[in-house]
Parts: C-alpha cells; structure tokens; sequence
C-alpha cells in the first residue's frame, strides 16, 4: 500500500533492491588541519539520551557563542545512496569520537568525529522497501545495531565486522524495518511498519549478544465484528522507542490505513493503532496503553518517539502524533494528564470519534488541518519545565470518503516551534516559521535548534521563542539533527525542494 504524499516528502518512497551485505574497512582519519573547528562530544542514543528527551547535555553551544558556528567537514555519500531523494533521514550517533550513520539505502558510515574521515562502511544497498525510513543505528557495548528492510544485524564498532544477522524476522504482510532502533539491558527494540492486512505492525525484542528473538507484539488486533479485515494493516513503530526505568518499553504506533467510507461504516477502535502502547520490557506483555485518535481515517500516526519526563512528582510519558496533539500520561497508567493541541486546527479534530460513535455526518470533498503531513512529524524535545514542539500547517483535501490519501489544499507549507509547559500543558510561546520545521526539536542549553526542510539551521531563544540564529545548508534537509559537545550534525538529504538541491551529505558545524 502508498504512504500518502506527505510522507513522501518527508524522506522518501524507495523500491527494494536485491544486493547482497558487504563491507568495507578503509584506513583512520588524519588530524585536523590548522585553523579548522575541531568536533568534540557525543549524542549517545537516537534521541540524545535513553529517556528520549533530545536535550544536549554536556553541549557547550549556546546563545553566547552559536554566531561562531563554522562548517568543521562534511561527508558527501557516494553510489546508490546519493541519488535517492533524502538519502539521509536518520539521527546520527555519536560515542567515544566516532559518528554513526545510517543511510536510506541501509549503508552504515563510521566517521571520525575530529575530522569527517571515513573509519568503515557496511553496505547494504537496500532501500526500504515501500516507505520512508527513517532508518538509523543504535550502539552499546561496541556493537553498531542497524537494520535493512526484512533484517537486523550487529557490527563491531571498531572494524565494521560483521557479528551477526537474524534475517527471519518479519512474514509475508509484516511489514519492513524502518525505524532507529533502541538498545538497553542486553535487548534490542524495534518494530515493523505498514504491514497490510491481517497482518499489521509489529513490535520485537532481541538479544542484543546473538539477535534471537525474546518476544513480539502486533499492533493491530483480530478485526472487531463486522470490520471488514481489508481495511486493518499498518500499525508498527515509526520512531525510536521509550525504555523505561520501571522495566516497560512504550512505542509510538502508526495509523490503520482505512478510508473515511470505512471509518463510518465499520467503526472500531482499531486497537492498537494512533497509540502509545507500553509493554514489560523483558516479556512483551501489554502493561496499558493511551490511543490518541480511535477509528482513524487520516493519517494521523501517533509516532514520535515517547518521552520520559516528571509531572509533579510522578513518572510520565510525553506522546504525540500527526493529529497535532502533545499528550501527557501516567507512566504507570496511561491515565491522560493533558492534552494540548499545538499548530492549526481547523474543527476536524473529532471526526474519527464521531464515526466511532455513529454520529458522523462528513461528505466529500473535505479539508484537514492539520493535514496528513502534521502537526507534529518530528520528535519532541523536553528541558527544565518546557516541552518543544515542531509543527506543520499544510491543510490536506479528501476529494472521495473512499480514498486515503488527499492532495495540498495549498502550496504555502508553513510550520511553527512551540514551547509548552510541562506541569500544565499550556502554551508558553509560539513562533511561526515559513516552510515545514523537520529537523525535530533539539535543546542545547538556551537554545532550540531543527532545520527547516528548504535547508537552513535555526536556533531559537528557550525562554522567548525569539529565532537568534539562521544558518543556510549545502542542500535540503528532512533528518533530526544531533548536538554533541561543540558541535551540531545535520544530515542534509539532497531533496530538491525548488530551493536547489546537492549531494546527500553530513555536515558537522563546530564553535571554537
């Protein structure tokens, strides 16, 4: 099944290639060059930290310096990966002076931090096989865990060896791998996306020393009655899961792909689609879970990658998703603390719950806002008392009830960076930006970085939303960014958004 448009957009559609894993080692990177930034820090985890909350600690870039940002090296991708538009969707890692990356393709990059060399690759040549990526590596222990489309494998971290690759994973209908995944406590976490019926999404634990699988959770349950079993798929994991202290594991899942037609006259919760479910860690069993938007028929995944925070005193987990919601909920419980929506609206919001309760009176054609492409795309950070949000405002139009995919109701594709806070979940600032914020949210001390999808870093005041910093890129950009010490890392994809486009490249800007 097509992702809509917009995830197209996002990074990008690609076929599956038949290539066989190989790899190669070249020599160490030379010192840096006099007068040259030098890169120094580390971004340990897909999103900065094992909470997930995208908060740089340890940077030493903030308001006072981030005007001396200077391009210390870029690594430009070469062969198959490079022409792929947004070759590079994925977070890098950063430990003990090494960057990883992953590419669309599913080729893994080691790169000397001082100075951009390349230490190894992995090749995979593999493109996704239906949808977007992001893709991504998670390393622990000196072990690079990366995926391809059907398969897990594990590397030496030093050499780019091989160590092992389970690749009997995922049946006929399961989906592909296209997420970052997550290491902790000797498991690997990851799930599959799209998936068509029966089959839907699913969620896997393995051991992190052999890549057994320990358990598997689907995330679209047997059809309710009356449901017509064409109409349930997807489901899965988008984004790097949560692992909690408590001994949970908590994914964000995608939407079920069904037609409005459907929606309404089959409603169903279409469990555990739009959700943040969380399981026991070590058995997969289902501990609670919070659905953002039942019966859905617009896309609106509740991907991002959960946030572990504290809400007066109590464990909580931090959601959102392409409805254009936040959601705060009791780590324990799941019980909604808040909800606040964030971006434009435009009273579509209760459609789904409509339909569900056979209230629904929707005809075609209609317009959403947000449309399919946001609210919110990209992970959340938190820092202190505030939570940062990335928006988009693209309203989408639904010219059938019979479709599930629509078309821009405008060519202005805006967006905004919000701040909310934590104990409330009121809006503290908003700040609107001229195209699509996709670089997520990103705290260095009091500074918010993304990047805006026509290629340009930004860097806005924590306190006042007040946009201090802009910075034009070699080429466009659809990937988080990381922050390690003195230095900020932008995958730049290569997408040509009009604005012109150049090769895919990582780009590493240091302050002295």
């Amino acid at each position: 099944m097509k992702k809509s448009v917009v995830r197209r957009w996002h990074r990008s559609v690609a076929v599956l290639v038949a290539a066989s894993l190989a790899m190669v080692v070249v020599g160490l990177a030379e010192p840096a060059g006099a007068g040259v930034p030098v890169a120094t820090g580390s971004w340990a985890y897909p999103n900065g930290d094992i909470a997930n909350t995208r908060d740089a600690l340890g940077s030493t870039i903030s308001s006072a310096n981030v005007s001396e940002l200077k391009e210390a090296w870029s690594f430009k991708l070469t062969g198959k990966a490079d022409t792929l538009a947004g070759s590079l969707a994925a977070n890098p890692i950063v430990q003990d002076g090494v960057v990883y990356l992953q590419d669309l393709d599913s080729n893994v990059y080691a790169l000397s931090l001082v100075t951009g060399k390349l230490l190894w690759e992995y090749h995979v040549n593999q493109p996704v096989k239906s949808g977007p990526g992001p893709n991504g590596v998670a390393v622990a222990d000196g072990t690079v865990f990366g995926a391809a489309p059907t398969s897990v494998f594990a590397l030496n971290a030093t050499t780019g060896r091989v160590l092992w690759i389970n690749r009997h994973l995922l049946r006929k209908g399961q989906g592909t791998f296209e997420i970052q995944p997550q290491v902790a406590g000797g498991r690997v976490y990851l799930a599959s996306a799209y998936g068509p019926a029966p089959g839907g999404g699913i969620l896997l634990a393995l051991e992190a020393s052999t890549g057994k699988v320990i358990w598997k959770f689907n995330t679209v349950l047997v059809p309710d009655k009356g449901v017509a079993a064409s109409h349930l798929g997807a489901g899965g994991a988008w984004e790097t899961p949560l692992v909690g202290t408590d001994g949970s594991v908590t994914f964000g899942i995608g939407n079920p792909y069904q037609s409005a037609a459907s929606a309404i006259a089959h409603p169903s919760k279409l469990l555990y689609t739009d959700s943040d479910v969380n399981l026991d860690a070590a058995t997969g069993k289902l501990r609670w879970y919070y659905q953002g938007v039942p019966d859905d028929f617009k896309d609106y995944d509740m991907q991002t990658s959960p946030i572990a925070a504290t809400i007066n005193g109590a464990p909580a987990v931090l959601g959102s998703g392409k409805m254009g919601y936040v959601y705060a909920m009791n780590a324990a419980t799941g019980q909604l603390i808040w909800k606040t929506p964030v971006g434009k609206h435009n009273g579509h919001d209760n459609d789904s719950l409509r339909a569900l309760e056979h209230k629904s009176k929707l005809k075609a054609p209609y317009t959403i806002l947000p449309g399919s492409l946001g609210g919110v795309l990209t992970n959340l950070a938190v820092a202190g008392n505030s939570i940062y949000v990335a928006t988009i405002d693209l309203a989408i139009t639904a010219t059938s009830l019979h479709s599930v995919l629509g078309t821009e109701a405008s060519k202005h594709r805006t967006g905004e960076i919000e701040a909310i806070n934590l104990t409330t979940g009121q809006v503290e600032w908003d700040t609107k930006v001229p195209t699509l914020p996709l670089g997520a949210a990103t705290v260095s001390n009091d500074l918010v970085f993304t990047t805006l999808f026509n290629g340009v870093l930004i860097a806005l005041n924590s306190t006042t939303g007040t946009i201090v910093y802009q910075h034009k890129l070699p080429t466009s950009t659809n990937a988080p960014i990381a922050v390690a010490g003195n230095t900020v890392l932008i995958p730049a994809g290569g997408l040509d958004t009009g604005h012109g486009a150049g090769h895919a490249q990582l780009v590493a800007y240091s302050v002295p």
